[in-house]
């Protein structure tokens, strides 16, 4: 297939997924933006506005979905035409799985965008997500299943594609179950980003120099092909070196989402409202000195009012004297 067709469809996965993941941060972000506005007026005039600018989006999306899947419907009749002519059956086989999935995914933008160009035809958003996990279903499995040489090192790239496969299976499984399916479209962005650049990925690694020493590619046909080791100390490198750059590419995909999530918050202002609150250990603490202050003025307040009640007794015993004898006062 080349490093140049790997490349194309990765990044054709990653304009998809970018974009998805880009319409559910605006979804997410214009929701708390109406949250803090105070009057109703406000947010019945952006209500039109959003909906509009969702479903431009939405067309958007299925516009790049159906130009990816024609690049693969292409790519594997040229395949198939290579296969045939190699007598290669297993790669035969091999390019009518891919079409087959290709057509779903095809099959799902064309539907889409026709219940938005055109209002006499509708189809349900759940019949859509329907059609889009059929398409991924069977792509987890035509990965899963693939095992043309169990030896091959490639085997280990295509086990490690079933995590972005599948957190975009259980994303559209999400987005059929709940009403407002932005952060199930967020998850599924993510996963198509994943799955675009591990495809690049793969295309260096069988294309390029970027395999362990003592591993070369093989092909009998475009689209079959293994990639082979001297032996099994090479054949454990080259599965370490697949995993590791697996890991990699998930780390860059985590500081990605972290840089672009501390922007879009810088942007619209999330997370602001937390700085308003004062530490709860200041406030105890003032809570403490209050509380102290109070228990000594009502000591003091006591050994003052016992001063009082012993200066009228002295007073009182003074007076005394001053009567007559017999109880008879002078006058």
């Amino acid at each position: 297939m080349g490093l140049f067709t790997y490349s194309f469809a990765g990044g054709g996965f990653i304009i998809v997924g970018a974009w998805e993941s880009f319409i559910a941060s605006i979804g997410t972000t214009q929701k708390v933006s109406s949250s803090k506005a105070i009057s109703s007026s406000t947010t019945q005039h952006s209500s039109p506005i959003t909906k509009s600018t969702f479903s431009s989006s939405s067309s958007i999306t299925w516009v790049a979905v159906c130009l990816v899947s024609l690049f693969f419907i292409l790519n594997s009749l040229i395949s198939l035409i290579d296969a045939l002519n190699s007598k290669d059956h297993t790669g035969l086989v091999l390019q009518l799985e891919i079409i087959a999935i290709a057509l779903l995914f095809f099959l799902y933008s064309v539907l889409g965008l026709m219940t938005h160009l055109k209002k006499s035809i509708l189809f349900p958003s759940p019949i859509l997500n329907l059609l889009c996990l059929f398409a991924f279903v069977e792509e987890f499995f035509l990965f899963y299943l693939q095992r043309k040489d169990p030896s091959g090192i490639e085997n280990r790239y295509f086990d490690l594609l079933l995590v972005p496969i599948g957190v975009c299976v259980f994303s559209t499984i999400l987005e059929l179950k709940s009403p407002k399916p932005r952060f199930s479209r967020l998850a599924r962005g993510i996963g198509l980003i994943l799955q675009g650049t591990w495809i690049i990925q793969m295309g260096f690694s069988f294309y390029s120099g970027a395999m362990a020493n003592g591993c070369s590619l093989h092909e009998k046909s475009r689209g079959n092909y293994t990639v082979k080791c001297k032996g099994h100390p090479e054949y454990h490198r080259g599965r370490a070196i697949a995993t590791l750059q697996f890991n990699c590419h998930l780390a860059f995909l985590v500081i990605l989402i972290v840089g672009v999530y501390s922007i879009v918050c810088e942007k619209t202002g999330i997370g602001r409202e937390f700085s308003q609150y004062k530490p709860l250990g200041a406030e105890m603490q003032q809570l403490d000195n209050q509380a102290h202050f109070t228990l000594d003025s009502d000591d003091e307040n006591d050994d003052v009012i016992k001063e009082e009640g012993d200066l009228e007794d002295r007073k009182a015993l003074a007076v005394v004297p001053e009567l007559g004898i017999n109880g008879y006062g002078s006058h």
